[in-house]
């Protein structure tokens, strides 16, 4: 069997750093070990490491504070577990059927297959890429089985409405959780559970780690249960279930980046506007509505010509910029997932032609945004000017 590669995002270029010439993708805004410090003697004081010690109780409570008063807060291991164990909280039928948008990053499938139940792979709007609740309600007829659970998902952090969410639950008796991974800055409330990963490629990481936020705190309660052996308090195993705990340390480092939050998203939210600015004359270009001015996530991704993305990326490359299609062509052409039941994906396989990540990161610098900038609209250019030069089509 052949060596697994990492990803790329696991070896990121440090801050100010470019290998070989070329602009990466992504490079993580962690907090630096000189912010660590004072954390890090506190678990020295404390003798304390997991198990809800003091620095995971306080960083969920600086959590909390972000969102609306009465949210509980429920940290664990990662992002991918906490989707996962969110759905056993809700206490599901196993084999029964979970809506999620396939326009999403692997990990959400994941999750639903983990939990016992069957992702049903459905498509989003057009324009926003995000399932909505009046759409899945259109397609629950078309359903292959019992839908017991619903997943959107915030494309790239993009702000999503958790209390229509909570209406579509109430009207249908199915289940929803969030699933806002990049949304660290656009989530502020949580009338149905939402899930925020905490990987140290989000806007604010520990490195591995995330957070589900809700308004309910029986299911908060029973799934911190999920994550500690189904222990309440005491040391009897009540059901099945794992460890999934936030360590101390992960805490630390979550804690440091919340000392620093506020200059991180004013870096963020800098090189985002200098990026809208260098492109604002591409007309061919589209961000996403809000991206760095409303919010910020540590992704770029704009919409391009339909059907550009693979040449524009291709370009790119031979420029020496990374570029990077983060759901690839949907979640339902992943070889773990093919056999899952779809609908109609049309706008899915649209999006999936025509998006296209931009290197962005908080030191992104004006010479890297220049650079990027200027391929882009050549690129463009390139593809104008081969449509240009091509035949008509008979009538």
């Amino acid at each position: 069997m052949p060596a697994v590669k990492p990803d790329a995002l696991d070896r990121a270029s440090p801050p100010g750093i470019v290998r070989d010439g070329r602009i990466p993708i992504a490079s993580p805004a962690m907090p630096r070990a000189s912010d660590l410090a004072p954390y890090l003697e506190r678990i020295d004081s404390a003798g304390w490491y997991s198990n809800f010690g003091p620095l995971v109780m306080e960083f969920e409570a600086r959590l909390a504070a972000r969102f609306s008063p009465g949210t509980c807060i429920v940290t664990l291991a990662n992002g991918t577990l906490a989707l996962t164990l969110a759905l056993e909280a809700m206490s599901l039928p196993k084999g029964s059927v979970c809506a999620l948008p396939s326009w999403t990053f692997v990990a959400t499938a994941h999750a639903v297959s983990m939990a016992g139940l069957v992702p049903w792979f459905v498509d989003v709007h057009p324009e926003t890429g995000e399932l909505t609740p009046e759409g899945l309600i259109a397609l629950l007829p078309q359903a292959p089985g019992p839908v017991t659970a619903a997943i959107p998902v915030a494309p790239m952090g993009r702000p999503m409405d958790s209390s229509a969410w909570r209406d579509f639950q109430d009207a249908t008796g199915v289940k929803v959780v969030i699933d806002a991974a990049a949304g660290f800055d656009s989530a502020a409330s949580a009338k149905v559970p939402v899930m925020v990963s905490l990987h140290a490629t989000k806007t604010l990481g520990v490195g591995e780690g995330g957070f589900i936020a809700s308004e309910d705190p029986e299911f908060s309660a029973r799934l911190r249960a999920m994550t500690n052996f189904a222990f309440l308090g005491d040391r009897v195993s009540r059901h099945v279930a794992t460890n999934a705990k936030l360590s101390e340390y992960a805490a630390a480092v979550g804690l440091a980046a919340l000392d620093r939050w506020p200059a991180t998203r004013n870096r963020y939210l800098a090189a985002a506007r200098r990026l809208r600015i260098a492109l604002s004359d591409a007309q061919e270009v589209t961000f996403q509505e809000g991206w760095g001015v409303d919010w910020i996530s540590s992704t770029c991704l704009v919409r391009l010509p339909p059907g550009s993305a693979a040449r524009v990326e291709a370009a790119l490359e031979a420029s020496g910029i990374d570029t990077r299609r983060w759901w690839g062509n949907g979640c339902h052409l992943a070889p773990a997932f093919r056999d899952c039941p779809t609908g109609d994906l049309t706008a899915t396989e649209t999006l999936a032609a025509s998006t296209l990540g931009l290197p962005f990161f908080a030191d992104l610098s004006a010479e890297q945004i220049h650079r990027t900038a200027w391929a882009l609209r050549g690129a463009l250019a390139g593809l104008q000017s081969q449509i240009s030069r091509s035949p008509p089509h008979d009538p």
